[in-house]
């Protein structure tokens, strides 16, 4: 028995209870965080160590360790974060002191001599903390999925070429880390609902940011004010405070946040979302709303502190020209049809001619024609080609710009077109943690994991992308993403409505009016199965059995016969043969 703050641990048994013995419901997976809080020592434990112990050989999105978090914060009615606390740099602790207690009911069933001398003080327990086991991988990825790629997926030279300079642990560390205080949003709704909304809004940036590895999250400091309440004032020691107010109107929550300079109050950035709540939970509003500014913020900290290395050129009368197409092309990757592909390579073609030196120009090429190799949109001797000059392009901006989210996100789009699903799973991460909230990273590392057979991972983070919803432009691949893991396990029903969504959004890709058949026709729905066929046909006009197909070099054998089935559902509702 484990007893702290009023609380008890009662570990055989699995439960926690109140201070007037009242058993407090938790899951497994709560209570097991719970018990390793408690048996730690004080101890800080460290994000990754806590996947690793409470998920083992599971890859799942942090989001599922925040939920646990908010879980404890609210059996423990740690409203004010006083328990379950954030460490600075990242992890959590449990402020306060354990005691080991004895098992009443089997203090009463032992012989009297064996009983405790009750003139004697408790003393704290001496607790032994659960062995920390090594990461398995970097970055989540379990060593059951690293040993299954290596044997059967044929890891290549090339990719791991690519990935070893973004993963140097030295470049990482070479200054000081700014520190941010994230303040507490301010209610500004007039409604009952609205302090706890911006506590929520406000706990989910913190462990946001807590994860970007190249900042450091400090906690504000509070004024102690007699007969009120203790406001929260700017930590002296931060480079930058994040403020916020929270706003209620017309059904709509809006958020507005900024990054401020501490030492000058000058305004970094500034964020703006709304998020309509008529059919969204609480939770999900809080998710998106911090995402929204989150995201949008963590992308210009990442350019404020990995400058670009033609910045310089910025400043030119040119420069406008080139930001617009780098925005227009990432637009066209976003939300793509062969024509829009066409007019943004031509674009940026003729941007980097014009600079041939800029690289922000030159990896937002090959981050293009990356999509346009998973599109097959290339011929063979083209996809070659194009490969090639976007290896090298790639390894050069690794070298001078490893933390860079744009050339991290091109890398791993280039990885992933490559079938180097492994590489991909890891750089693609290490993206995320310069911006957590970055959904065209968690894509590919959905894509991924449904290429190494891993449909149930693939579809959780697909929809922690949707929980996310940024950016909004890239909406149509996450929810492509979690169309196609349903259906590859059987699901077609479930599929239905992720891949009806997608196509509302991004109409002319023809793949998804494939999948959209399949469903289909495995739900007895034939006249819809052969209209969504013919729709394909139309986007993608000679498409058969043999070109439905996506590449499957590097598949895992789960994934081939998953999609064997799938294509065998199409041709079933209309798709040629030859």
């Amino acid at each position: 028995m484990l007893r702290f703050a009023g609380f008890e641990l009662d570990l055989p048994r699995a439960e926690l209870r109140g201070a007037d013995g009242t058993p407090i419901k938790l899951r497994p997976k709560t209570f097991e965080m719970l018990r390793l809080f408690a048996s730690s020592g004080g101890r800080v434990l460290g994000k990754q160590e806590l996947m690793e112990a409470i998920w083992p050989n599971v890859h799942v999105g942090e989001d599922s360790l925040f939920q646990c978090i908010r879980e404890l914060r609210g059996a423990l009615g740690d409203d004010r974060r006083q328990l379950i606390k954030l460490a600075s740099g990242g992890g959590y602790l449990l402020a306060t002191e354990v005691v080991e207690a004895p098992d009443v009911t089997a203090q009463a069933e032992a012989p009297p001599t064996l009983a405790a001398d009750e003139s004697e003080p408790m003393r704290p327990a001496v607790v032994a903390a659960q062995p920390v086991r090594p990461p398995r991988a970097m970055f989540g990825l379990s060593r059951r999925a690293v040993a299954a790629a290596a044997v059967g997926l044929g890891v290549v030279v090339m990719g791991l070429a690519v990935a070893a300079p973004a993963l140097k642990p030295d470049l990482l560390f070479k200054r000081t880390p700014p520190r941010i205080a994230v303040m507490p949003i301010v209610d500004a709704s007039s409604d009952s609902r609205g302090v706890a909304m911006a506590a929520e809004v406000t706990g989910r940036l913190t462990d946001g940011f807590a994860r970007i590895q190249n900042i450091s999250v400090v906690t504000p400091l509070v004024a102690t004010v007699t007969g009120g309440e203790s406001p929260a004032v700017p930590a002296t020691s931060s480079d930058y405070e994040l403020r916020g107010e929270l706003q209620l109107a017309d059904q709509s929550w809006t958020l507005r946040a900024r990054i401020i300079k501490t030492a000058s109050g000058e305004v970094q950035s500034v964020a703006t979302v709304s998020v309509n709540v008529e059919a969204l939970d609480a939770q999900l509003v809080q998710a998106r709303l911090a995402a929204g500014v989150g995201h949008v913020l963590a992308r210009r900290l990442n350019e404020m502190l990995e400058p670009s290395a033609s910045s310089s050129a910025r400043r030119t009368s040119s420069a406008g020209g080139d930001k617009v197409a780098v925005e227009q092309a990432l637009a066209s990757i976003n939300q793509t049809t062969r024509e829009r592909f066409g007019a943004a390579q031509a674009m940026l073609q003729k941007a980097l001619s014009d600079d041939p030196d800029n690289l922000d120009i030159a990896v937002a090429l090959a981050s293009l024609q990356m999509r346009g190799i998973q599109m097959v949109w290339f011929s063979p001797e083209e996809a070659a080609i194009v490969e090639a000059n976007a290896y090298a392009t790639l390894e050069q901006a690794l070298r001078s710009r490893p933390n860079s989210i744009p050339v991290l996100e091109a890398s791993c789009r280039f990885l992933s077109a490559t079938n180097h699903f492994v590489e991909s799973l890891v750089t693609c991460a290490k993206a995320l943690s310069f911006d957590p909230w970055d959904g065209a990273a968690l894509y590919l590392i959905g894509l991924g994991q449904i290429y190494l057979g891993r449909f149930d991972d693939a579809l959780t983070t697909f929809q922690q992308a949707d929980r996310y919803d940024t950016p909004p432009a890239s909406r149509w691949t996450w929810l492509l993403g979690a169309g196609t893991a349903n259906a590859l396990m059987g699901r077609y029903e479930e599929a239905l409505p992720w891949l009806q969504r997608s196509i509302a959004i991004t109409p002319g890709t023809g793949r998804s009016h494939f999948l959209l058949a399949a469903a289909y026709q495995r739900l007895g729905r034939d006249e819809e199965a052969r209209a969504a066929i013919a729709e394909g046909l139309r986007l993608r006009p000679g498409t058969n059995r043999q070109s439905v197909w996506p590449p499957m070099k590097n598949a895992s054998p789960v994934c081939i016969a998953a999609w064997e089935r799938v294509v065998q559902a199409e041709v079933d509702a209309g798709l040629p043969e030859e």
